[in-house]
């Protein structure tokens, strides 16, 4: 494959940023459980570069993206208790080579190193004194190839705002030219400066007024909207009526994130023995994560999904759900349910940054059945769960406000002991249509990996360069044997493109 041509003007406009100097109440909620390492709500992303980028070049780049982007920049910063989020505020220590990393495998080199040592990074904590992101660049993958892992805190972007971040690094071409230099160091004072002079460090007394400030809009902005919406019943008995339902299942779906729910199924008689819901090979937890990856060609999965009536996440989560169904059986252990869950973004714009999704809980059929009727059943389920999301049906900030008044070490119990009910989560992103560079590396390979947060694993996919590309992020105490996992799931994925192309 021939290189493109030099890139020597600008491809892309500037996007909108979306990013407020105080952390909403679901950002903050990410940002305290984060204590527990069980509950780690940060993902990243691994992309396969056919050579070492030019590190002089993506330092260059990433100089420019910081000055662009001032979140990058910044670091948290705690309110007063737990009575208001954290603020966003420049380091005024940044150091970009704390940030940007380039480390070396040892020979041969494998995929399998790799994925291992993308794991091992994934575990080390962010420092929460310093700016909330990582590029790691990693030399000696066999072939003469390279890698970079880019992590970024779930509090500063979800999958949607990072990869909309990450355009700042890379280009269109191998040849792209140099961003124009500028300032750090120059640019973070004078962020400093204006920082202090907008809004000084306040005093003791100062946090608790503040605080308080913010608690009191926020209740006096609920009262303002319900006092509003009060008024109008008089002319509208109906709008109450609605409103009250409305209500009802709002809390339905706020009991439903607390508890892992979504129309769990009854046990199940066996003989002597009662299945409950989920599975019972996967109920250890631990903070260990093993990654592996896999990829499909975009077109025969889309083809398998319109062949069996549905969408591509329809086809994603069903060859799931049909792996984990396959690696039970092959165990000897039934099943009635899984317990898992798809993300629903609720962005409307394409800002960079900023956190727009709603997690979507529910109970797979895991039963004895076609894979096909499977498919079926779980794009209807899902269906409906969006239509839920979509009508306002779920929200999880209003889980958030409310946990976050609560101490830490209670929400994390809860969230442990809730989490535990899940199986796996699911997430699919969307990415470039063709391939692209990093300072002079092509980027043959990219794969997600998202949140653990307490199941047994994670499996995020992110359409690439006609690939359709999957990481499955694994508790390897939940799961002992992940390498038989991961197998049945591809084999399951495999099996749907056949039926579905058929």
């Amino acid at each position: 494959m021939a290189d493109t041509p030099a890139d020597t003007t600008t491809t892309r406009p500037a996007r909108e940023q979306r990013f407020e100097r105080r952390m909403s109440d679901a950002e903050a909620l990410m940002w305290n459980v984060e204590k527990d390492p069980w509950l780690n709500p940060n993902g990243g992303s691994v992309s396969i570069l056919d050579r070492m980028p030019d590190m002089a070049n993506l330092r260059a780049h990433f100089a420019a993206a910081v000055v662009t982007v001032p979140r990058l920049m910044e670091r948290a910063v705690g309110g007063f208790g737990r009575y208001s989020p954290p603020t966003w505020r420049p380091d005024p220590e940044f150091d970009l080579d704390h940030h940007l990393r380039v480390i070396a495998l040892p020979p041969p080199g494998t995929m399998r190193q790799l994925l291992d040592a993308v794991s091992r990074i994934y575990q080390d904590p962010y420092d929460r004194t310093r700016p909330l992101w990582m590029m790691y660049v990693i030399d000696g993958l066999e072939g003469g190839r390279a890698a970079t892992l880019f992590k970024i805190h779930h509090a500063v972007a979800d999958g949607t705002g990072a990869a909309r971040l990450s355009e700042l690094f890379i280009q269109p071409t191998r040849q792209a030219s140099t961003p124009a230099p500028v300032d750090l160091r120059a640019t973070i004072d004078a962020a400093v400066a204006a920082d202090a002079a907008s809004d000084p460090r306040p005093s003791v007394a100062e946090s608790v007024v503040g605080t308080a400030a913010h608690l009191f809009r926020r209740q006096a902005g609920i009262a303002r909207r319900v006092a509003g919406e009060v008024a109008m019943w008089g002319a509208d008995p109906q709008r109450a009526r609605d409103v009250v339902d409305g209500a009802v299942k709002t809390v339905g779906g706020l009991r439903d994130q607390l508890t892992g729910g979504g129309d769990p199924a009854p046990p199940v008689e066996d003989g002597e023995t009662q299945l409950p819901g989920g599975s019972p090979l996967w109920r250890n937890r631990s903070r260990h994560r093993y990654l592996e990856v896999m990829s499909f060609p975009l077109d025969q999965a889309l083809a398998a999904a319109k062949g069996l009536g549905g969408s591509l996440n329809d086809w994603f989560v069903t060859g799931v759900v049909n792996g984990a169904v396959a690696f039970h059986e092959e165990q000897g252990v039934p099943l009635r349910t899984l317990n898992t869950s798809f993300v629903v973004s609720t962005r409307a714009d394409k800002a960079i940054g900023g956190n727009s999704f709603t997690p979507s809980r529910f109970s797979a059929p895991a039963g004895p059945m076609d894979p096909a009727e499977r498919f079926t059943l779980l794009s209807e389920a899902m269906t409906e769960r969006r239509s839920q999301v979509s009508s306002g049906g779920t929200t999880l900030s209003g889980l958030a406000g409310l946990a976050n008044l609560l101490p830490t070490s209670l929400v994390t119990g809860i969230a442990r002991s809730q989490a535990a009910k899940m199986d796996f989560a699911t997430s699919n992103l969307r990415s470039s249509k063709r391939k692209f560079y990093m300072s002079g590396g092509r980027v043959d390979e990219a794969y997600p990996f998202g949140p653990l947060a307490g199941t047994a694993f994670n499996i995020t996919a992110i359409s690439y360069a006609g690939q359709f590309a999957i990481g499955l992020f694994m508790d390897p105490v939940a799961i002992d044997d992940v390498t038989g996992l991961r197998d049945h799931v591809e084999a399951a994925y495999t099996e749907l493109i056949d039926l579905g192309t058929a």
